[in-house]
């Protein structure tokens, strides 16, 4: 069982990964675009990918607290589980807190309303997903640390 879920954790979390580092790796871009050309693609590219990534988000946080369940005689793992969890828990903060009033503009449902100062909050929106990312990728190492502690006996 542990296997199988360690392995939907692994696939899982690397999802979870590709969103935020999709925005880092395009930070240049977006910040070259006019408000018009930013707000556009914003609305185009991101309907709906808000409510997916709360999934995924969640399903890895679930995972990971599963995780401090199964490695609680190895003392070891559980911290990094304990670790990993508290990072997925932060990432999903950031998300309710940085990401999703920005998704909620994005989605559709009030794509008419522009911010007026469309820099700060395409700035603000981008690097939240930075935040995100680095939390991501910490929380995913402390997994993949965890992982080798559970065939070391403690």
């Amino acid at each position: 069982m542990l296997r199988r879920m360690k392995m939907a954790n692994l696939v899982v979390i690397t999802f979870a990964v590709t969103a935020p580092l999709v925005h880092v790796l395009n930070l240049s871009d977006q910040f070259s675009m006019n408000a018009e050309l930013w707000f556009d693609l914003q609305c185009l590219l991101y309907r709906g990918w808000g409510m997916l990534f709360e999934l995924v988000v969640a399903f890895v946080l679930l995972t990971s607290l599963a995780f401090i369940y199964w490695r609680r005689s190895n003392t070891k793992a559980l911290r990094a589980s304990l670790l990993a969890s508290c990072f997925y828990a932060i990432m999903l903060v950031v998300y309710f807190v940085f990401n999703m009033p920005g998704n909620t503009v994005f989605s559709g449902d009030f794509s008419d309303m522009r911010p007026v100062d469309w820099e700060a909050a395409s700035q603000y929106w981008e690097m939240s997903h930075a935040l995100a990312l680095g939390l991501a990728i910490v929380g995913w190492l402390a997994l993949l640390r965890a992982s080798f502690w559970d065939r070391k006996p403690v």
